[in-house]
């Protein structure tokens, strides 16, 4: 390992790992990252932008990285865009880069740098615009190129799990603030969790060579943590990044457990986090300049370069120059001095501070006044070109270096702060914006909170936690707490900053190194005509990676203040979301995957349908019978058997999915009332009523039949996808807009069982299935009610019909239905009973003409585009009637429920499709209409479909044509949506 310093750092010398890059193997240590490994090898080359292809390398050392995203693994387990600077080594690893072809070194796309001139921001909205037929084969010859990680061959075979946890105070970040509020709080007796992103905690004290109460600040961070292990009222989470903060001190995290188990069965442990306070300890990040060329690898951080050489013992560079603009960068430079590297720094500021003395006499050059205005090499950095701050046309001179560290400042971490929607305030002295003490019970400490230096951190979460501890204690002045370390050799902050964000000279200064942002292409968006700093975001793409924006966001948001001359607070940030860095899709899910995902209903008759050979479907989360093959039989063939044996002799359907909500109380029917578009005062004990329901903008929301079972009761069915839907909507009304109605729902769903008999033989056979219910016509009319007994059995029996035929709902307790199904069965072979699934439903009920919500529907759909008005009463108001009197509802040319006959009577419809006018008409590209539903019709003898016309009801008898990929233009002509027995003949004998 060429850079790997013979002693210091926080790696386990004695535990060796080899892992691979590329194919080459290496060799790292047990603590390294796999950044810090690749650097211990002198790789520093690891990856190709996005855009222009060009080298890239490791720059940061933790989230901010933009660079080193890399492929993990291979095959099922194979983990895409993987930052270098998190991921901790494992014997064994496999990484490659993504982009290059044929290889990261020789990447013949690479070419594409030659133009970058060609290429600036936004020239793919000007470019692939024409001719339309080349669209495809521009995301043919793009889609190969662009992108980031590959997609895994297979299931993710790792285990996820999501944990709910409540505490009094959430501690976000483990560095020296938030360790030191977290000891506080804790031997205060206070319910605390400490979460830090990094595997292990510290922060900034682990890259530091300060001493703290005479001890590394390294050991000084373990007796920190050993005292909170030993306090039962701590939880403390390592590798565990907090990643978004959302309404009323709830925090989603992320913990990355295999990190710390390395045999552990889950990979990772998604924390839904309830707090009752909050700290904010995340840190800061130190921001780069642009300048010439200035991506080049090798060109990195100078607080990364200070993390690899003090905490992992790497030197990444023997020939170092070091640019900044700010104190910071000089323990950097001393550093590297330490490790025996010669050093170079370039001071932007004219006159230095004390810093600077301080490098001198460690026998660092220090250059004031100076610019580093240009790099040379190809696929590491080879050469510096510095010229005088003061003098653009003054002479330039070129220094030979292998590692450029450069600082620019340092900002803040506020992201977390931003996601609850706090505000921030510019610190002039930072250049950077910093939290407002603007969120309740939500406080930023540390560098997060500007507050750059051990003592000062450490003393800012002291003072936290006291002011926790005061408002717990009712205003009681807390004990005082333990005096903070004594600290010698603390490293100097970003102090004396002057600030600079670019460098003129010949050649791209980029700004987001993830996304190929250079300064230019935020130039060119101002003369674009973009202002607002997130149109200029969203046209340059600044900030759109992986990384945020973490250190790109504010470098532009200055250049985007010199062309302006609007001061950065004037600007104003773009809107920081969640996740503050990448959350995998595993752990968001959890065990929620595969049969895991939903709960899988089954009706009580599952079991009968598999012994027959069903195909099942899903229907919201039941699993429904499809469809019957008997041998030889297509879906086709045996929908449409089902079908023909429904209208000529009995089919029998499972309906038990259908939602059922039980509905009692003296205000029962003012509830009817208000939530239907029809009357209800008038309905009859034992007679049933069909019901459409809106959502307030006036869109059917869901259809069903209600039955009236007393003075009092009544019974709702719903669909059976918008059963738990409609259930949600009733008491959402009931507990916060009608808490005065006495009335009561109940789900009943499960409880019933109910089996339809269809057919003109139904009413016999169920009469030798034996019942005490008169089915005649004269006592048992259409659309009633009774309840006897079938079979012996107690049973509600509604006369309705989904088919068009004569039928007979039969329902009874879910514990009775698998007998009653078997006599059904049994008794029917008679009558030519015949099961029928939901294709066949679907298709029986289309003939006649029937509306599926969510099928036919889709949340633009009113009642009066289904023909429905006269559904909608006049007498009475109800949810979502008003919005009906929308101009835009009354339009005359909006779309209307029509049915659809191909012209082809065997030609089915895709449904989906969209319908045109007669080619060579103005109307032949233009849409006129849609295919919602679409069949072969066995009871018509031909193809039939439905869907919406503008203006169809006025346009019967018109043709149009639906566009087929595999048969080209159908032409259908417009005709009533009800095909078959329109006269409601079969239904009413």
């Amino acid at each position: 390992m060429r850079n790997r310093l013979d002693q210091g750092g926080l790696i386990d010398r004695g535990q060796p790992l080899t892992f691979r890059f590329n194919g080459r193997q290496l060799t790292g240590y047990a603590g390294d990252t796999l950044a810090s490994a690749l650097l211990a090898n002198d790789v520093h080359f690891v990856s190709r932008s996005i855009k222009l292809r060009r080298p890239r390398g490791l720059m940061g050392q933790g989230p901010e990285e933009p660079n080193a995203l890399l492929q993990l693994g291979r095959g099922a387990a194979m983990l895409a865009d993987q930052r270098a600077t998190q991921v901790m080594l494992t014997d064994g690893m496999e990484a490659r880069s993504i982009n290059g072809t044929p290889s990261l070194r020789f990447d013949l796309i690479s070419a594409l740098g030659l133009g970058s001139k060609l290429m600036p921001v936004g020239f793919y909205y000007k470019t692939f615009m024409g001719p339309k037929g080349w669209w495809e084969r521009y995301e043919r010859l793009i889609r190969p190129i662009a992108g980031m990680g590959l997609v895994p061959e297979g299931p993710d075979p790792d285990r996820y799990e999501k944990r709910d946890l409540h505490c009094g105070v959430l501690i976000a970040g483990g560095g020296p603030a938030g360790l030191a509020a977290a000891v506080r709080l804790g031997q205060a007796g206070v319910d605390v969790v400490l979460a830090h992103q990094d595997s292990r905690f510290g922060g900034s004290l682990l890259a530091s060579r300060a001493m703290l109460d005479g001890q590394p600040a390294s050991d000084w961070v373990a007796t920190q943590v050993a005292t909170l292990s030993a306090l039962p009222n701590v939880r403390l989470l390592p590798s565990t990044t907090v990643f978004g903060h959302y309404d009323q001190h709830f925090l989603g995290a992320v913990e990355r457990v295999t990190e710390q188990q390395p045999d552990a069965p889950i990979r990772e442990r998604f924390w839904k986090i309830r707090c009752q306070q909050l700290i904010l300890a995340a840190g800061a990040i130190e921001r780069p300049i642009a300048f010439p060329n200035n991506d080049r690898p090798g060109i990195m951080t100078a607080s990364a370069v200070r993390t690899y050489l003090n905490r992992y013992a790497v030197c990444p560079g023997r020939n170092a120059v070091v640019f900044t603009n700010n104190d910071s960068a000089y323990a950097t430079a001393l550093a590297l001095a330490d490790a025996g590297a010669k050093v170079t720094v370039a001071d932007s500021r004219p006159t230095p501070s004390d810093a600077a003395e301080t490098a001198r006499a460690a026998g660092i050059s220090v250059r004031p006044g100076q610019l580093v205005c240009g790099t040379q090499g190809r696929q590491r950095i080879a050469k510096v070109t510095l010229r005088p701050a003061h003098d653009v046309a003054a002479g330039q001179d070129t220094l030979p270096c292998d590692l450029l560290a450069v600082s620019g400042g340092w900002n803040p971490s506020v992201h977390l702060h931003s996601h609850a929607r706090g505000q921030l305030t510019w610190r002039e002295d930072l250049a950077s914006f910093v939290p407002a003490d603007d969120l309740s019970n939500v406080t930023s400490i540390g560098a997060m909170a500007g507050t750059f230096g051990i003592g000062a951190a450490v003393a800012e979460g002291y003072a936290a936690a006291d002011d926790i501890l005061t408002t717990r204690q009712g205003g009681a002045t807390p004990a005082a707490p333990a005096d903070g370390p004594d600290i010698e050799g603390e490293e100097p902050g970003p102090l004396n900053l002057k600030p600079l964000w670019r460098v003129h000279g010949t050649g791209p200064a980029f700004v987001d190194m993830q996304n190929d942002v250079k300064a230019s292409d935020v130039e060119l968006a101002l003369r674009e005509g973009y202002r607002s700093i997130e149109h200029v975001k969203r046209y340059s793409v600044l900030g759109f990676g992986t990384d945020q924006g973490k250190l790109g966001n504010i470098l532009g948001l200055g250049i985007v203040g010199e062309l302006t001359g609007l001061h950065p607070a004037e600007i104003g940030t773009t809107t920081y979301r969640p996740a503050w860095t990448p959350v995998t899709f595993g752990a968001l899910v959890g065990q929620d995957t595969g049969e895991l995902f939903e709960p899988i209903r089954r009706t009580p008759l599952h079991n009968w349908h598999v012994q027959a050979g069903a195909v099942f479907e899903d229907v919201g989360q039941w699993k429904r019978a499809r469809y019957y093959p008997r041998p030889g039989e297509d879906m086709d063939a045996a929908v449409a058997r089902e079908c023909l044996a429904t209208r000529d002799g009995v089919g029998v359907l499972d309906y038990s999915t259908l939602g059922k909500i039980d509905i009692q109380g003296p205000d029962a029917v003012t509830l009817l009332e208000r939530v239907y578009t029809n009357n209800w005062q008038k309905l009859a004990i034992g007679r049933c009523r069909y019901g459409l329901m809106l959502d307030e903008n006036g869109m059917v929301l869901d259809d069903g039949v209600t039955a009236r079972l007393g003075d009092t009761h009544y019974l709702m069915y719903t669909s059976t996808g918008g059963a738990a839907r409609v259930m949600g909507w009733l008491e959402q009304w009931l507990q916060t807009e009608w808490p005065d109605l006495d009335v009561h729902l109940t789900s009943v769903t499960d409880a019933w069982a109910t089996l339809s008999l269809a057919g003109p033989k139904s009413r016999a056979l169920l009469d030798a299935l034996g019942t005490d219910i008169d089915l005649s016509a004269e006592a048992m009319a259409f659309m009633s009610v009774r309840t006897g007994t079938v079979c012996g059995i107690p049973a509600r029996v509604q006369r309705v019909s989904f088919t068009g035929e004569l039928s007979f709902e039969v329902s009874v307790s879910a514990d009775y239905a698998p007998g009653l199904w078997q006599q059904v069965m049994r008794v029917g072979k008679a009558y030519g009973a015949t099961p029928y699934g939901t294709e066949a439903m679907h298709v029986l009920r289309a003939e006649k003409g029937f509306i599926i919500v969510g099928q036919d529907t889709d949340g633009s759909i009113s009642p009066l585009d289904l023909g429905m008005g006269g559904l909608v009463s006049e007498r009475k108001d109800c949810l979502g009637r008003r919005s009906l009197a929308r101009s835009e509802l009354q339009r005359a040319d909006r779309p209307n429920w029509v049915g659809l006959k191909p012209l082809d009577p065997t030609a089915v419809v895709p449904e989906g499709a969209q319908l045109v006018g007669e080619p060579g008409t103005p109307t032949s590209t233009a849409m006129q209409g849609w295919v919602t539903s679409s069949y072969q019709a066995p009871r018509l003898g031909h193809a039939f479909a439905l869907g919406f016309v503008n203006a169809g009801r006025a346009r019967t008898g018109e043709v149009l044509h639906a566009w087929d990929v595999d048969a080209g233009r159908i032409p259908l002509e417009i005709v009533s949506p009800i095909q078959y027995d329109p006269e409601g003949a079969r239904q009413n004998v």
